[in-house]
């Protein structure tokens, strides 16, 4: 029976013709989705008109409107109707007996109603006190009656909506957040409720709001999908339950499931959060665009005051190469060329996180439209921009974020497609696989200060449950993704190699710590040997205190804690043989020996800087090379306050430290005079390289006292002043135990920032300490360094005197 039959049968009959017809249209399995609310919908009004017609054939003045859901023309099979009885209160004694004549039927059907009686003054007034009053009547629908009272009544309502939005909007905005507080985030719940929980149908009804008022709109494109599958997911549950249930409960998922014809209950959370992560992106971005329109209203007649009219410059501060800063977002610079830099998204992305600032909306699809693809392997500098982004804490969620919204993330990383949106059906796990793995790198950017290659454990906090979703178990599979992308994305063998064992031995910690004999030897042994080296059970350690928090509360206590910890000291005493020597320093290539034998001669630095390049992959060598790189060679006659010199040289001119090292030269048989070299990876933070000239003529005031880097540093942080940022780990500075026999190792592991170079080597020589080597290493935004010093005698340092250096160290950087 067509809907045309259906409506025809419901006029026909009364009351008991429309119950008969609406049961008809709900249990039709050829109709569902869109099309079955609209016809129900259109059943109800014909229904409600007959109604209102035959109780107001002698009042003249009222009419029946439709608002919220009902308005919008959305019936689901248990939804409320939401009806107003407006009049112009000429009969108020007609009027009640109408609204007896209309409201008892629908109660005798047991429909749930919600409805009231009102004249346009009365509802505006009633609008302007209860904010979900006026949102309810910006979709009113006129049903039946004076067709100029429900028109007159929309057009005052849409009115003071748009001339209040200033007031109003924030009050909507804080209502939304109270009840993302109260019920959760829909992307992540097991058993979400679709409609109140964030992302749901109420946030979707508040951007239609939004929209209304002509300050801000929502971004378009995914937005009206992902709400028709949340509609269709309740209406699902609407008719396996029988009950007005907006929550999806674990029982009912596999009914729910196969009404809308899905293969489990699986895929059918992955489509809800699927869909309700497409309408928090959107939430969050329109929210973001309405507070920067309402403070731009409220600043512009002030500064048109103060500069005489005109419309204001919006100031734009430099991030990053191609990435500024512009009120209050990350945007691309005028001069960034998507289509010629295929970094910039993770660059932009990374400036955005360190920042603490949102990527532009405009900036990331701009940036998903043009960017070409990374070469294969990537770039030294894209996975040093990744291990950036990964390590810079809580930020990175909404970058993140950001750039899956627009695709970026799995045209990066295509493995990622396979867990994004994946429930977890597991009591301990409170997110998705995909949003679990980032907030294991969150909760691992803690821990960058406790291990020697922070950007390893970052990248396997990303990776380590990658293998989720393949049949088997996760962590075999994991173990052979881990090894293609770490390869994909620029690691060396014996990286990827480290990688693929801590993916693959992530549970392996905590697992033998609950369950086996830690006093049997042969569980300490079995572990050091599927760990290998002290470095990796470093990593292996932090990997899995980051991955259990990052579960839930359950997933990890002070007990569990301590039985790792004694696991992992034990496993470490297996594994001491592999403690580390003081590197071999490499003989001297020509050009080193050259720059050495100058310095000497003239007594003053001498320095050569050049790109290191390789062919573009797939190319021929005679291709147009990608730069890996700027190598800076300085060679200086031997004498103090060398490395705080180039140091703070290299920060005035905003070059970023990537690798150093720091070592005396053996000059060639008869050439006199001690001389040290410094072999740096430098990089631009913005702009282009400076002169070598220029460099050098610095460097050469600088060691004679005559420029003071302090002063000059500390005037470029008062003109810039630091954002807020991310929140990095304090500094943890510390003498490494038996790792060099000549000298004392220091090791300093803190976050990365202009001049800290300088500040270090500063400190040290202000402790009197000679410095044999420095070994000096940037991974993302983590400094990692170990400076090799000695007394003035040229002996390791006592346990005392080294303490109180790396105590006063600590004590400056902390400062």
């Amino acid at each position: 029976m067509s809907s045309t039959d259906v409506r025809k049968e419901a006029e026909d009959s009364g009351p008991s013709g429309y119950a008969a017809a609406r049961l008809r249209l709900l249990n039709e399995g050829a109709q569902s989705g869109p099309p079955r609310r609209s016809a129900l919908a259109e059943l109800t009004d014909d229904w409600l008109t007959g109604l209102f017609t035959a109780g107001s054939e002698a009042l003249r003045g009222a009419s029946l409107v439709a608002v919220g859901g009902y308005g919008r023309g959305e019936l689901s099979p248990r939804s409320d109707l939401d009806l107003l009885l407006l009049h112009d209160g000429s009969d108020p004694g007609a009027v009640a007996a109408l609204a007896d004549r209309i409201w008892y039927p629908v109660w005798d059907l047991g429909l749930a109603l919600d409805h009231s009686v009102r004249t346009p003054v009365e509802a505006r007034k009633t609008a302007g006190e209860d904010l979900k009053v006026q949102l309810g009547l910006l979709d009113a629908r006129h049903l039946a009656g004076d067709l100029g009272l429900t028109a007159g009544l929309r057009t005052a309502v849409l009115a003071d909506w748009r001339n209040q939005a200033p007031k109003r909007l924030p009050e909507l905005q804080e209502l939304c957040a109270e009840r993302a507080e109260r019920q959760g985030e829909l992307q992540y719940l097991l058993e979400p409720d679709l409609k109140e929980a964030r992302g749901g149908l109420r946030d979707a009804t508040a951007l239609r709001a939004v929209a209304a008022s002509w300050l801000a709109d929502a971004p378009r494109e995914g937005l009206d999908d992902a709400r028709r599958r949340l509609l269709d997911v309740r209406d699902a549950l609407h008719l396996t339950t029988g009950r007005a249930t907006d929550r999806l409960a674990l029982q009912e998922q596999d009914q729910v499931a196969a009404e809308l014809g899905l293969l489990d209950a699986d895929t059918l959370l992955r489509q809800v959060y699927e869909a309700a992560r497409v309408v928090s992106y959107a939430s969050d971005v329109t929210w973001r665009e309405v507070g920067r329109v309402l403070r731009s209203r409220s600043v512009r007649p002030r500064l048109r005051a103060m500069l005489g009219g005109g419309k204001p410059v919006a100031e734009r501060s430099p991030l990053a190469e191609g990435v500024v800063e512009m009120d209050g977002e990350v945007v691309l610079a005028r001069a960034a060329r998507p289509e010629r830099d295929p970094v910039l998204p993770l660059r932009a992305a990374a400036a955005a996180a360190q920042a603490g600032l949102p990527l532009s909306l405009h900036a990331v699809r701009r940036m998903a439209a043009h960017a070409r693809p990374l070469p294969t392997p990537w770039p030294a500098e894209a996975r040093e921009q990744l291990v950036t982004l990964l390590g810079s804490g809580a930020p990175t969620i909404d970058v993140w974020e950001a750039l899956e919204a627009e695709g970026l993330i799995t045209r990066l990383l295509p493995d990622w497609e396979r867990v994004r949106c994946r429930p977890q059906r597991n009591a301990v796990h409170i997110w998705t696989v995909d949003r679990h793995l980032i907030e294991t790198a969150v909760r691992a950017s803690e821990f960058t200060r406790r291990v020697h290659r922070p950007d390893l454990l970052l990248v396997a906090a990303l990776l380590h449950d990658i293998g989720k979703g393949w049949p088997g178990d996760h962590s075999v599979a994991g173990e052979i993704i881990a090894k293609d992308v770490a390869a994909r994305i620029g690691f060396d063998r014996e990286d990827v190699a480290v990688l693929a064992t801590l993916v693959r031995h992530h549970l392996l910690l905590v697992d033998t710590a609950t369950r086996r004999d830690l006093e049997d030897p042969e569980t300490v042994r079995s572990v050091a040997e599927a760990v290998g080296t002290q470095s990796t059970l470093e990593l292996l350690h932090a990997l899995t205190e980051a991955d259990a928090l990052a579960t839930g509360p359950a997933a990890w206590s002070s007990w569990r804690g301590s039985l790792v910890a004694d696991l992992v000291k034990r496993v470490a005493a297996v594994l001491a043989g592999d403690d580390l020597d003081e590197p071999e320093a490499a003989a001297p290539t020509a050009e080193q020996e050259r720059l050495a034998i100058e310095a000497v001669a003239t007594g003053s630095p001498v320095l050569s800087l050049r790109a290191q390049t390789e062919p573009p992959t797939g190319e021929e060598p005679s291709g147009d090379p990608e730069p890996l790189g700027v190598e800076l060679l300085i060679a200086v006659p031997d004498q103090p306050r060398v490395l705080p010199a180039v140091a703070g040289v290299l920060a005035m001119h905003r070059l970023t430290v990537r690798t150093a090292e720091l070592r005396a030269l053996d000059l060639p048989h008869g050439v006199e005079g001690s001389v040290l070299l410094l072999n740096w990876r430098v990089a631009a933070e913005y702009g282009s390289l400076p002169q070598a000239a220029r460099l050098r003529a610095d460097l050469v005031r600088a060691l004679d006292g005559s420029l003071d880097i302090a002063g000059r540093l500390a005037e470029r942080d008062a003109a810039y002043p630091r954002r807020r940022g991310v929140v990095a780990p304090p500094p943890r500075v510390t003498v490494a135990p038996a790792a060099s026999r000549l000298a004392t190792v220091i090791e300093v592991r803190a976050q990365d920032a202009p001049g800290l170079l300088f500040r270090i080597g500063r400190a040290l020589e202000d402790a009197g300490v000679r410095m044999r080597s420095a070994h000096v290493s940037t991974l993302g935004a983590n400094a990692v360094d170990a400076f090799y010093v000695t007394g003035p005698e040229g002996a390791p340092l006592p346990g005392d005197e080294a303490a109180s250096v790396t105590r006063k160290l600590e004590e400056t950087l902390r400062g």
